[in-house]
Formats: C-alpha cells, sequence, structure tokens
C-alpha cells in the first residue's frame, strides 16, 4: 500500500468582491490528488483536497517541498499499524521533516491541503464517511446534522441596501436562519445602515454575524463595538489583528456580546495564544480555526486537544471556509457547526447535490471519504486533475 503520486494545479475562484482588507479579483487556490495503488472497483482510490479561500494557490509549496517528502518516504512508513490503510499523521510528519518550529505562514496551508486529501483517501479506502471514520477513532458519537450559516455581505462595485437585502433574503428562502456580512470596508455610519437594512428583513429567531476581517486598530475596534452593542448579534467578528492578542482582550472589555476570531491562526500554537492570551470567554464566543489553512487534521486534532485541557468545549467551534472537509469533522467530532459560502468560490464551497439546508442545519450524506463525489461540479473539477494518473 502506498501513495504513488500526488498532483497539483492552482486554479481560480475569483470574484468581483470584497471585504474590509482584500478584494478577491485574483483569488486561487490550489487542487491536490493523491493517488494510491488501493484499488476499488477496477480504479484506484484517489483523495482530494484544497485550500480554503483568501490565502492563494500554494503549488510551488506543494510541489518543491512537500509533496516529494511523501513520495519519497518509505512506503511501509506510512502504513497504519493494521497495515491495511495509510496513517494520516505518518504523512503529515513526512511532510513536516526538516522543518523548524514557527513561522507558521504559508506553509500550513500547502500542508493543510494535501492533508485533505490523504483523509479523503483514508476515509474511503476504509469504505466509510470521514465524519464516521473520525467518530469511530475518536471516541465521539457521530451527528449527521450539522449546524451552518450564510456567509457573503460583501462589498461589491455599486451594491447598495437593496443588493444587500435581497443577498441576505435569498440565504434566508434557502433555509438558513443565520447570516452574516462584512463590516470595516465603509464608514461606520454606513456599516450601521447596512446592519439595520438586514436586521429589519430578519424573521423571528434568525440572527445576523458581522465580519470585520481584522481591519480596526483598538481604537476603531471599541468605537463599532459601542456601537453594535445596540443589536443582538450572532458574533462580532475578527476585529482586530488575528496576532493582536491584546487588542482581543481588551475589546471584551468593551463588548459583553458573542466575538468570534481564529480563522487565521494557523498552528496550534497560535490558537493556544489565543486562548491564553486574547481574552476570549468560553461561555459565549466562538473560535474559527480552519484545518484547511492550519496544517489541516492532523494539527486540527491537536488544537482540539489543546482546548479541551483549557476547558473548552469543541462545540465552541465553528470553522472558517465553507468547504465539505470541516463539514465532516463538525459531524464527527462534535463541532458547533460550519460556515457556508451558498454563492461564492465555486464549485469549491457548498455541499453535495441534493442536500437541504433546514432550519439553519444540513444532514450529511452517507458518501465515502469527504464526499466531494456527491458534488457533480466539483468532481469534474477534481477528476479532471487526476484522470490518467
Amino acid at each position: 500500500m502506498r501513495i504513488v503520486k500526488i498532483l497539483e494545479r492552482t486554479a481560480p475562484i475569483s470574484s468581483p468582491i470584497a471585504n474590509a482588507f482584500i478584494d478577491f479579483s485574483k483569488m486561487t487556490l490550489s487542487l491536490v490528488a493523491v493517488v494510491t495503488d488501493v484499488v476499488r472497483n477496477g480504479k484506484p482510490v484517489v483523495g482530494y483536497g484544497f485550500n480554503s479561500n483568501g490565502r492563494y494557490g500554494q503549488g510551488g509549496l506543494i510541489r518543491e517541498r512537500f509533496a516529494p517528502r511523501v513520495l519519497e518516504a518509505r512506503p511501509e512508513s506510512l502504513v497504519d499499524a493494521t497495515g491495511e490503510n495509510i496513517d494520516p499523521h505518518k504523512v503529515w510528519a513526512a511532510m513536516f521533516t526538516n522543518e523548524k518550529p514557527g513561522g507558521h505562514g504559508e506553509r500550513s496551508v500547502a500542508i493543510g491541503t494535501i492533508d485533505m486529501a490523504v483523509w479523503d483517501a483514508v476515509a474511503k479506502i476504509a469504505g466509510k464517511p470521514l465524519f464516521r471514520l473520525l467518530a469511530e477513532r475518536y471516541g465521539v458519537a457521530a451527528n449527521p446534522k450539522v449546524f451552518v450559516y450564510a456567509a457573503g455581505g460583501y462589498y461589491y462595485p455599486g451594491k447598495g441596501l437593496e443588493g444587500l437585502a435581497g443577498e441576505m433574503l435569498g440565504y434566508l428562502d434557502r433555509g438558513y436562519n443565520v447570516v452574516k456580512m462584512k463590516i470595516g470596508g465603509a464608514p461606520l455610519a454606513e456599516d450601521v445602515k447596512r446592519i439595520e437594512t438586514v436586521l429589519k428583513l430578519l424573521p423571528k429567531g434568525a440572527r445576523l454575524a458581522v465580519d470585520a476581517n481584522g481591519r480596526f486598530d483598538l481604537k476603531t475596534a471599541v468605537e463599532y463595538a459601542k456601537a453594535l452593542s445596540a443589536y443582538d448579534l450572532f458574533w462580532y467578528e475578527e476585529a482586530g489583528d488575528p496576532l493582536d492578542y491584546e487588542l482581543q482582550a481588551k475589546l471584551a472589555e468593551h463588548y459583553a456580546g458573542p466575538m468570534a476570531t481564529g480563522e487565521n491562526l494557523f498552528s496550534m500554537q497560535d490558537a493556544r495564544n489565543l486562548i491564553r492570551y486574547g481574552g476570549m470567554r468560553k461561555d459565549r464566543d466562538w473560535l474559527q480555526f480552519d484545518c484547511a489553512l492550519s496544517y489541516g487534521l492532523v494539527e486540527y486534532l491537536r488544537t482540539l486537544e489543546m482546548l479541551k485541557s483549557y476547558g473548552w468545549s469543541w462545540s465552541r467551534c465553528v470553522p472558517h471556509g465553507g468547504h465539505q472537509m470541516s463539514l465532516n469533522i463538525a459531524a464527527g467530532l462534535g463541532l458547533g457547526g460550519n460556515e457556508s459560502y451558498p454563492d461564492l468560490f465555486q464549485p469549491y464551497g457548498g455541499f453535495p447535490d441534493g442536500v437541504k439546508v433546514v432550519d439553519g442545519h444540513i444532514t450529511m450524506p452517507e458518501l465515502p471519504g469527504i464526499g466531494f463525489e456527491g458534488k457533480s461540479d466539483l468532481i469534474k473539477e477534481m477528476r479532471s486533475l487526476s484522470d490518467g494518473a
């Protein structure tokens, strides 16, 4: 049993949208296929992975550093104790060979992309949905019903309040009961109008979250906090730089409502520093670590164990990214839910065909692996990379 090829392609996910910090007009990601010598139904088992939006493709790092280390490793060194499957932890260790600690930047995204593909292959070899495999391995009761929220509300050229309202109504019509919009890309007074526009159209029981994408200094973050305190928001997300733990801690003194952050922390160590020094409150705040950006599920499992040691429930984790990998982790390990991009970053976001949002939740289909084969537009793109491998 061995990994015989690791294929990679940079793919565009460009869109004429912007948040408070960046525009997505030239955004890319890396698509990876991990080809094994295990044969099912006459074809080799192939695992697929890609990195979340917002960090661009990682082709150079994948091709020049991390894929070669896996392919050069002795095949028997990457097999689990049963000898019947690949061990993702051993593959991860091979990728991290000769890497210094610290400096958790783009390399965490490259490793996380391959790691996703490895887990997809491992679950397919086992003949199980990844969420079932995770629940069995880590002693958690799998729950196929997962909370999801609709992320959007970006700044578009020429998009006014009417366009924002129409977008949010579209999410509500599709079954979401929590929607999220961007703030910080306009003056506070204008953002307040945008927030109030959305709040007025929300039915009873529906909630709004807002996301500043790390735009604010402490003074501005507090100004927004004071204004946002007038509303019952689902959360106030990533007010300042993700590594400015002092800002996050001081902001908690001015905002009693729930806050969320963590999507731009790419290691267990950085996540631990947030918990130690960021003033996060385990009774109300949310953690958004994204395995596809932070060294993959192998590292995410370390982060979850760290959270447990600090008394945090895994149900306070709602990962960033809107991809099926995090959906499987949420269903298999008892996370609080997952982000969703109903209309953006396609075909990589969203759910398998036929999966509907009902009262803010989806039910995971019983598809082997991560379930990419159930999303026709996505698996077509993936197979175009691996066909003929």
